[in-house]
């Protein structure tokens, strides 16, 4: 066999070939994912393997879905297009896991008893969405070894013609036996090129898969560099589709082909599959020549192709190459210090690519250290929080390219703010050493002489905020010697050094008067001392005297005496401290110092001054709103916190929510703010701060909810409707912008002409757009105006531009008559009457009612009138309420009238005198006269009805009979019929009805009826089916049935087929035939059900048979054996 093209090499990432295959149990072998780069949606990619025929094969691959918004689709392929799918069942096996926690699906396809027809290569592909990856792999397999004999020397013979132990061992036979099967291998290799020369492009894959081939492309390339062999003519192309069509990933391709006839149809089909037209696949038709463009070329679109015309078939391939990813954007070099959060960030060529981040060789993974973040084109690493071991070179990879960026790490400097120093201290003294640095959370020890200080009682150590103490009680001369504070984690020591004063006292008797050394001078004003509320106040006096003077500390009258407490004093020898904790507010005041001895006597002033925060403003109020804006007012602190206050800050928040927003982040002087950006009609509050030099204040109360509104545009269309001596009539329509205030109503103004002061028409605002203005200056000029009102206020006026001169207009009365009272007004008895009828004139006419030339007198019928109209009512209408109605409106002298013609109607009385007149035959005349009460209307027409003694059932003759007479046809022979007669008008038929006062006998003759013979009609018909069978899709395990209506006669025989094969005595299959009706049940179909089952029917005449294809689908469920996912997979036959 001829040695195929060896694929391409593969990019770097993907998993190299290797003999390595995982042990597996029960004789299985399990293909791991390689250590080698990967790229794309995969994990772990199998790997190539070689197998001994007649074992088991796993192969694995595991995808990340943790970037992915829905489950990938796994396809398991061989060589180019065979999916494996298809062919599950004992021999392929497939398994698929999920793991919730690291969000990876794993899929296992399985090679039972591999056969030498199972090597070659494979695919597996995985897809979601617009993400699409894909791996190769090869199975080589090896036959089963056969086994060796006892002794191996059988298989060997010497040289020569001496005995078995005479000449040298040869091998050759072992040798040639090798080489001739070597030989014989290449016998084949132009058989397979002549096979491929000479067959079809649909060939090439069964083909490819019998001798071998796995790289298809390859394939295709050698015989394309080959002599062509000439084509054969086709009957429907002028021109095929090309072999192969290459495009990027993301570009465009079109595929031609011509055809003989510019009027045939083509189909293009995809794997098999027919194309639809859409935005990505755009079908062409110019002529005789088809085109199929694919827009936007990606992964999926690597497939095979076909154009169909009728029988003939035309095949290409196309190939989509994927660009490689490449770096837009290096990594920076990054200099942090230690605690600080790092962040390398590149971009890529293209969105949602997979991008490896390394450091040292070793790859980056999330977890709580690291973060690695994915935007766009944009890639993250991010460090949370730098340390020195981070300091090192990163590197980021894609399948095109790298980049890489230095971190550079330092130590974070601390910073002394008070060293320590040192100390002279006597005996039983105390002796302590202070020092500040710049962090807060730093520790460290204290050393002596290089040995770590221990406390104990009379050493102690403390640690407060940023102070680190270490102070010894009665000093000893062993406590001599240097002091050393080691931070840790710093390279960094203070030190200071304790020395002991050792005093020999000699007593002489000497006497100096106190004297107090106070220096306040770094306080501003002459011994007054400003504090913070809060804060601690200490005050150490120096004192001099001998002997030791006596020290006392007073506010106002009150001595000061407590040694402990929040306020306390501290006396030594030649010390006193005045000591306040947590100053506040009470403590502020006057302070002295008096110090006596029996020299004398010293004193000294004082004054404390408690500062602090102010309180919060008070009354916070909204003084006006607008469209988005509000003006917020409120009244300074009461207390300024013994600072002068610099300012204010303002804070708003939404009605009901608990987030406030900053308005100024600057300090606002004034006690007025307009805040802006506000959304109309949306409740706020506000609350502010007081802030002066100490701080800021606690937020003051929140204001009153208040909505910026803004007032509405101004109404339009101000008209006049009317105008009396005194009055006018206005009309208008709304404002265009109303807003969230919406609107109250309206106020309306007028002014004479020419001036300017306008007069309020009403107090109160009006909701409705028309208003009658009263009590105005007959004769003048006005103007008028009208103003829209919400809770915002008065609206811009609409103000009318020409004036109004208010005097009375004189009209002429006229009556408008509505259409419909033009003609006589006919109604029924106990129907409601309202006849609306509108007037005009001016002044008001008068307005007056006649029936039938006299005044209207009846109380049934009631009159109401207007400016405008009046209306006749009648509640229930009688027919005395017929008549002539005259309406008339008059004005002085002028006068205009219309008369009304109101009919009332009532269903008619019967006829009268109705008589038999004449029989004949089979036939009666009937006459009658017109009853006497037609109901008020005329007579439309009467309805005629029979019965006969016998059965006294009435049926009708005629009906809308319009002459008082007829003839009743049709009458049964020696029956006696009598009549009856039904008025009829617009209302209907009477409710009594007149029986005719004689009798129609209908009497019998002498007729023979002669009988006609009967003739039998044949119903003899060959048998045709009335419904046929449908195609069903069943699921295996649930009884189904097919039916069909057959018709003949005689009756036919019904013989049931499957596949061709009659359906026997098979207890699986009822057959049952009801009426024609034709039904064959089948008992929980199996796999092997499906089929093309037929129904024949036969009889004499003939035979008629029907068809249809039943397909029964496979439920199977496959559980993992960690029992983690259920999957259910349907097998189609």
């Amino acid at each position: 066999m001829p040695e195929a093209k060896k694929p391409e090499a593969e990019p770097e990432g993907i998993a190299a070939k290797t003999d390595k295959v995982a042990a597996a149990p029960a004789g299985e072998e399990t293909v791991q994912g390689g250590q080698s780069e990967l790229t794309g949606l995969f994990v772990e990619r199998p790997e190539s393997t070689t197998v001994i025929k007649g074992k088991n094969v796993t192969f694995v691959a595991k995808v990340d879905s943790s970037d992915l918004l829905r489950k990938p689709n796994m396809k398991w392929l061989k060589g180019k297009w065979l999916d494996l799918g298809s062919k599950a069942g004992k021999h392929v096996q497939f398994k698929e896991a999920y793991d919730r926690n690291s969000k990876v699906y794993t899929y296992e396809m399985s090679i039972i008893k591999v056969v030498e027809g199972d090597a070659g290569g494979y695919r597996c592909e995985v897809t979601s969405k617009d993400k699409c990856d894909s791996c190769t792999f090869e199975v080589t397999v090896e036959a089963v070894q056969e086994e060796q004999p006892a002794n191996i020397l059988d298989s060997f013979k010497r040289s020569g013609d001496a005995g078995e132990d005479a000449g040298d061992l040869d091998f050759s036979a072992l040798l040639k036996k090798r080489e001739k099967k070597a030989r014989d291998e290449p016998k084949e290799e132009v058989d397979v090129w002549e096979i491929l020369k000479d067959a079809k492009p649909c060939d090439y894959e069964k083909i490819a898969f019998d001798y071998g081939i796995t790289d298809l492309r390859g394939l295709l390339k050698r015989l394309k560099k080959m002599k062509k062999v000439e084509p054969k003519k086709s009957d429907a192309f002028l021109k095929k589709l090309e072999q192969c069509y290459s495009v990027d990933k993301g570009k465009r391709t079109q595929m031609h082909v011509e055809l003989h006839d510019p009027n045939v149809q083509v189909k293009w089909l995809k794997n098999g599959v027919e194309i639809k037209p859409s935005a990505k696949y755009v079908f062409e038709c110019v002529g005789n020549k088809r085109t199929l463009t694919i827009n936007k070329c990606n992964l999926s679109d690597d497939a095979a192709y076909e154009c169909v015309v009728g029988e003939e078939k035309s095949f290409t391939e196309v190939f989509v190459k994927e660009p490689p990813v490449t770096i837009t954007k290096l990594l920076d070099d990054v200099h942090v210090v230690v605690g600080e959060k790092v962040e390398f960030e590149c971009e890529v060529s293209e969105e949602g690519a997979n991008v490896k981040w390394m450091k040292d060789g070793v790859e980056l993974t999330k977890d709580g250290k690291y973060r690695i973040k994915k935007d766009g084109k944009k890639h993250t690493l991010v460090i949370n929080e730098a340390t020195i071991e981070d300091i090192g070179m990163y590197y980021v990879y894609t399948n095109g390219g790298e980049s890489k960026g230095e971190l550079e790490v330092e130590a974070k400097e601390l910073e002394v703010l008070q060293s320590i120093a040192d100390l002279s201290v006597k005996a039983c003294e105390q002796a302590m050493f202070k020092c500040e640095v710049s962090d807060e959370k730093v520790v460290g020890k204290w050393f002596k002489d290089g040995v770590e200080v221990k406390p104990g009682n009379r050493i102690k150590m403390s640690h407060i905020g940023r102070i680190h103490k270490l102070t010894i009680d009665d000093v000893k001369p062993q406590d001599e010697g240097n002091y050393t504070f080691v931070p840790e984690g710093y390279a960094l020591s203070l030190s200071a050094k304790l020395n002991f004063i050792e005093i020999k006292i000699e007593y002489v008797p000497r006497q100096d008067p106190p004297k107090i050394h106070l220096d306040t001078s770094s306080t501003g004003s002459k011994n007054t001392i400003v504090v913070v509320a809060g804060n601690k106040l200490r005050l150490d006096v120096e004192i001099t005297g001998e002997p030791a003077p006596t020290v006392c500390w007073m506010k106002g009258d009150t001595v000061i005496s407590e040694a402990e407490g929040r306020v306390r004093v501290e006396t030594r020898t030649t010390l006193s401290s005045f000591v306040i904790e947590g100053a506040e507010r009470p403590d502020e005041g006057q302070y002295s110092i008096i110090v006596t001895n029996p020299a004398g006597e010293d004193r000294a002033e004082l004054t404390v001054k408690i500062v602090d925060v102010p309180n919060p403003p008070e009354n916070v109020r909204c003084m006006g709103v607008g469209e988005d804006t509000a003006t917020i007012t409120w009244d300074p602190p009461k207390f300024d916190g013994g600072a002068p206050i610099k300012g204010y800050l303002m804070e708003r928040k939404k009605q009901g929510s608990s987030r406030w927003t900053k308005l100024n982040f600057e300090v606002f002087e004034s006690t007025t703010y307009e805040a802006k950006k506000m959304i109309e009609g949306v409740f706020y509050e506000m609350r502010v701060f007081a802030v002066n030099g100490i701080g800021i204040s606690q937020p003051s109360g929140n204001s009153k909810p208040f909505m910026p509104i803004a007032p509405t545009s101004e109404p339009t269309r101000l008209t006049v409707e009317d105008v009396t001596d005194s009055t006018c009539a206005l009309k208008w329509r709304p404002p265009e912008r109303v807003g969230a205030g919406g609107v109250d109503g309206y106020i309306i103004e007028w002014c004479k002409e020419g001036e300017d002061n306008w007069v309020g028409a009403n107090k109160e605002p009006v909701d409705k757009n028309t208003y009658r203005v009263k009590g105005l200056p007959t004769g003048e000029k006005l103007l008028f105006r009208v103003v829209a009102m919400n809770i915002a206020g008065r609206s811009p006026p609409c103000i009318m531009k020409q004036s109004v001169i208010i005097r009375e207009i004189m009209e002429y009365p006229k009556i408008r008559l509505p259409r419909q009272l033009r003609t006589k007004f006919i109604r029924k008895v106990g129907e409601k009457i309202n006849l609306v009828i509108p007037f005009q004139g001016k002044p008001r006419p008068v307005v007056n009612w006649l029936k039938d030339g006299e005044p209207l007198e009846n109380k049934s019928v009631g009159i109401r009138t207007s400016d405008f109209d009046t209306i006749l009512f009648i509640r229930s209408a009688e027919r005395d309420h017929s008549g002539t109605y005259t309406l008339s409106v008059q004005i002085d002298n002028m006068q205009d009238k219309a008369d009304i013609h109101i009919q009332i109607v009532d269903k008619p009385g019967p006829p009268i005198n109705v008589m038999v007149t004449d029989v004949w035959g089979f036939n009666a005349a009937l006459e009658w006269k017109p009853p006497k009460d037609t109901g008020n209307t005329d007579i439309t027409g009467y309805t005629i009805q029979k019965a006969d003694k016998k059965t006294q059932g009435w049926f009708t003759v005629y009906e809308h009979n319009r002459r008082p007479s007829c003839t009743a046809s049709d009458l049964v022979m020696g029956n006696e019929y009598s009549f009856r007669v039904f008025s009829e008008n617009i209302c209907g038929l009477s409710d009594e009805v007149a029986f005719s006062k004689n009798t129609a006998i209908i009497g019998k003759t002498d007729l023979e009826y002669n009988k006609p013979a009967f003739k039998e009609k044949d119903m003899s018909s060959s048998p045709k089916f009335t419904a046929p069978l449908v195609d069903r899709v069943v699921v295996a395990g649930y009884s189904t049935a097919i039916s069909c209506a057959v018709r003949a006669y005689p009756k036919a025989k019904i013989v049931w087929m499957k596949n061709k094969m009659i359906i026997g005595e098979d207890p699986k299959f009822l057959m049952q035939n009801n009426q024609g009706v034709l039904t064959l049940n089948i008992r929980k179909p199996g796999q092997f059900d499906g089929g093309k089952y037929s129904c024949k029917a036969i009889n004499d005449l003939g035979e008629d048979e029907v068809e249809c294809r039943l397909e029964v689908r496979v439920l199977k469920e496959k559980k993992e054996e960690k029992g983690i996912i259920n999957t259910t997979v349907i097998d189609e036959n």
